[in-house]
């Protein structure tokens, strides 16, 4: 399937992060036949325990999750799309306002990078204004890639390294500007540099580690002082620990904020809440889209939301996030390897320290496969995942990361390697 797949889908993949050589090129299944709870069966029918990327991070509940899936059946029965507008859309706008006491109203659209694309969209036709300052990582746009037209990497520190702007309007040459993330006086040299220019200030609320109160406020306080808008993409850390923005908890009000991933559980579906005011400058300009209107996603989001709030899934991903990363803590330890665990606990990962750092990540993978788990050096956790699963994903990397420390002190690590290692960030696949 994957030779198959060369020949009909430049790169392979739809999704950057789902290509067999982000992992082990020969050795990583690729393709999946049926998924549930936090199980995986692959083309051949081997059956695999998931404690890697979680759909990449898509499927916040689980795989296939009855109730969700329930909600979405029925959806489809009564008819996905018509002439007429679903009222889910409305239901699902009050309860992101509901959770987001800030915000006052919402737009949609069926995947991130088109969500934080509409967003800065909003935020240019607000203020009249084209540049941009952002830091981490928001999709595969024009205005995001634009950082990289007339330089090496801008982007290279901020998750993908490699990423050429090639299809990029040159014109677009210093229109997206990047600071560091919790870095206030990068923030405040751009500010300063171009007073009167920015639309907006781009960040996601929190990525490794938790941020700073003073970074935090610093932040809003510029984007007032520069008359920015603030936008926060929830896209990657919404609904990791609580029903709603990383930002509530972190004490953040933005202008704008962004959902996507975990929004439907799978579903697509993406989101654009924001303060009445700001976002009613949308009717100014063309965000209009067809399949922005169909049924599944809203009913998705809705039905995941208040499963999700009643659960209360955020202190289980939470806990299951802080077992896997303890873990891999007390291993790297045990087994004397050089490495170390970084992330929020629901989006954990870990890394080797050590020039063969990417040979070993794909023997991990290799090695974990052969013992029944899809595992990479990041876990993204479902409430599928239990403390059963937490355990045996650790008793089989007990054994696997003693077969790697072997493999070092004995200088047999790429012999023993039966696909490729893996892949750092962007490159064309021939």
């Amino acid at each position: 399937m994957q030779e198959r797949a060369r020949l009909r889908i430049p790169g392979m993949t739809q999704l950057l992060s789902k290509r067999p050589d982000m992992f082990s090129l020969g050795v990583w299944p690729g393709y999946y036949s049926r998924a549930q709870g936090a199980e995986v069966w692959d083309l051949d029918g081997n059956r695999y325990i998931d404690m890697s990327i979680g759909g990449i991070g898509a499927n916040v509940l689980g795989y296939a999750d009855p109730d969700v899936d329930a909600a979405v059946i029925e959806a489809i029965r009564r008819g996905v799309s018509s002439s007429l507008n679903c009222p889910e859309e409305i239901e699902l706008a009050d309860l992101l306002c509901e959770l987001h006491p800030w915000a006052e109203m919402a737009r949609y659209t069926r995947s991130g990078g088109e969500s934080m694309a509409v967003a800065v969209r909003i935020a240019r036709a607000h203020t009249g204004r084209d540049k941009l300052a952002f830091c981490g990582y928001h999709g595969w746009h024009d205005w995001y890639l634009a950082a990289n037209v007339g330089t090496e990497n801008a982007l290279g520190t901020h998750l993908l390294p490699g990423l050429e702007p090639a299809g990029v309007p040159a014109g677009l040459k210093g229109t997206a500007l990047p600071f560091r993330y919790g870095n206030l006086d990068d923030l405040k040299n751009i500010v300063a540099a171009n007073r009167g220019e920015l639309a907006a200030i781009v960040m996601e609320p929190i990525r490794n580690e938790r941020p700073s109160k003073e970074f935090l406020q610093g932040a809003r306080q510029l984007a007032n002082e520069a008359g920015a808008v603030l936008v926060v993409d929830e896209i990657s850390a919404g609904l990791r620990t609580n029903t709603g923005g990383a930002h509530l908890w972190l004490g953040l009000e933005p202008d704008i904020a962004v959902f996507s991933k975990a929004l439907g559980n799978g579903y697509p579906i993406g989101a654009v809440i924001g303060k009445g005011s700001i976002m009613q400058a949308a009717q100014r300009s063309f965000i209009s889209s067809t399949c922005w209107t169909e049924r599944t996603g809203p009913t998705a989001a809705l039905a995941t939301l208040r499963k999700h709030r009643d659960l209360q899934a955020g202190k289980h991903l939470s806990a299951m996030g802080e077992l896997v990363q303890a873990g891999w803590r007390t291993l790297f330890d045990k087994h004397r390897l050089p490495g170390h665990v970084r992330g929020i606990p629901p989006l954990s990962h870990f890394a080797f320290d050590h020039p063969l750092a990417q040979s070993l990540k794909a023997l991990f993978i290799q090695l974990m496969l052969e013992r029944g788990f899809l595992a990479s050096n990041s876990f993204y956790a479902m409430y599928a995942h239990q403390p059963e699963h937490v355990a045996a994903y650790l008793a089989a990397a007990d054994e696997a990361l003693a077969d790697i420390a072997a493999a070092l002190e004995c200088g047999e690590v790429e012999k023993r390697l039966e696909g490729q290692p893996s892949a750092v960030g962007f490159k064309r696949l021939t």
